[in-house]
């Protein structure tokens, strides 16, 4: 029976989770050299308009559709048809099938655009906007399918994934990385000019996240109920305690704790809590968060630095470290206590959980990478994939979108240097820069 405090729940829920998308564009955007600030914005944006077309089109229906095979739904679903008004009692049996399917939508989104982390600042726009539409149709949605899907087999096998360990944040997060290594370091790579050019914007952009992840966690409740209450403390508990943990791993490694390394903290405390949100106690949350950011701490750091790939925004340290260790941890720490409809983990004598949750991760890393990988080969053969390393040296903003963050700092000397320079390399895709001469 439809609920009207469910419902303006979920509503609520949904405007919140999309709102997290333009607080990663912020977040990546303060990360990246101010000379791709733009292009880093437009890519995250771009996701939004994307897949908003291709979940009513098909995905939702491919995702969360009838089951065909225990792997993919049917496109009984397309273009929203025969979702309506009244409720899936599978799903939600107290909201709209249609709303459930607008909450859904935000995190088919997020995802995606959480894989540009791991290709910033050397892609293509055109061919970034092709990859991104093949990721979110045959890598994005037979995955929720296997682990929100009714009949999808991880659904089947009990995994436990309350708000998108495996689906969200292993799925980018691994798909970041094998687009970091296959696209190669960027011309640059190990500059010292390499870093956050914004940190104000990196803090906005925390804050939205931090702000929207309510929705995002507690939403996937899919009631105004204790659950999502429970769900909503442990998402802030984890979330300050991981901060914290990266922040003293910090100041002990290198002398100082800095803003970006807290908020870099309080996103994979996010990250870590996602998929155990629903089955944890508070205890659990804050042992889930503080080792989560000490772990994605090393591998944003050594672990990056000791197998040499460029992750630039650490898409894979950050969300596929982080989302691995959340969807184990889930294995450990679940109980029944919390939430009647999951399982007691490790730690309260069911061993079996801990197994399955391993399975998901393995499934996961495996389905993502190597789907990703054919992805990218397929575009790159196709449309190519990377600029030049001249391109790359002049910045993305202008080369593929003559548009600059900072205009004042786009000197008369600069912008003609920058156009001789496309000029002479064949690359000029822009119109003479548009800034008052000197004389």
């Amino acid at each position: 029976m439809l609920n009207s405090g469910d419902m303006a729940w979920i509503l609520a829920s949904s405007a919140l989770v999309l709102l997290m998308t333009p607080g990663l564009a912020f977040f990546y955007g303060g990360l990246v050299r101010n000379k791709n600030v733009i292009t880093t914005l437009y890519q995250v944006f771009a996701v939004v308009l994307i897949v908003s077309v291709q979940w009513v089109l098909f995905g939702y229906s491919l995702a969360f559709g009838p089951d065909v095979g225990h792997v993919i739904g049917n496109l009984q679903w397309a273009l929203f048809n025969n979702v309506g008004a009244k409720p899936d009692a599978a799903y939600a049996p107290t909201i709209p099938n249609e709303l459930y399917g607008i909450f859904q939508m935000m995190f088919a989104i997020i995802t995606p655009a959480l894989i540009v982390g791991g290709l910033a600042e050397r892609v293509k726009f055109s061919s970034f906007l092709v990859f991104i539409t093949l990721w979110a149709t045959f890598i994005y949605d037979p995955l929720a399918h296997w682990v929100w899907g009714i009949g999808g087999w991880l659904h089947n096998l009990g995994i436990l994934d309350f708000a998108g360990g495996t689906v969200v944040h292993i799925s980018s997060g691994v798909s970041g990385l094998v687009c970091a290594m296959y696209l190669g370091k960027r011309a640059e790579h190990g500059s010292p000019t390499i870093k956050a050019h914004n940190v104000p914007m990196v803090l906005l952009g925390t804050a939205l996240l931090w702000f929207g992840w309510f929705g995002f966690n507690a939403g996937s409740a899919v009631a105004a109920s204790s659950l999502s209450v429970s769900a909503f403390l442990v998402t802030n508990t984890a979330t300050a305690a991981s901060a914290l943990g990266w922040m003293l791993v910090e100041r002990w490694r290198t002398g100082h704790a800095t803003l970006v390394g807290a908020c870099a903290g309080a996103v994979a405390g996010l990250v870590a809590i996602t998929p155990a949100c629903g089955f944890v106690t508070v205890g659990g949350s804050l042992v889930i968060g503080f080792l989560g950011g000490i772990i994605c701490f090393f591998s944003t750091t050594l672990m990056k630095e000791f197998f040499g790939y460029d992750d630039a925004l650490d898409a894979f340290g950050g969300h596929g470290i982080g989302g691995t260790w959340g969807a184990i941890a889930t294995g450990l720490f679940a109980t029944v206590t919390i939430n009647s409809g999951g399982a007691n983990g490790l730690l309260y004598g069911n061993p079996d959980q801990l197994v399955i949750q391993l399975v998901g991760v393995a499934a996961t890393w495996i389905f993502c990478g190597l789907g990703t990988f054919v992805l990218l080969k397929l575009v790159d053969r196709i449309m190519g994939l990377r600029v030049t390393p001249e391109e790359e040296k002049i910045g993305l903003d202008i080369v593929l979108h003559n548009e600059n963050a900072y205009p004042e700092t786009l000197t008369w000397d600069v912008a003609s240097s920058v156009f001789e320079s496309l000029k002479r390399t064949g690359s000029a895709r822009v119109s003479p820069p548009q800034i008052d001469s000197p004389d």
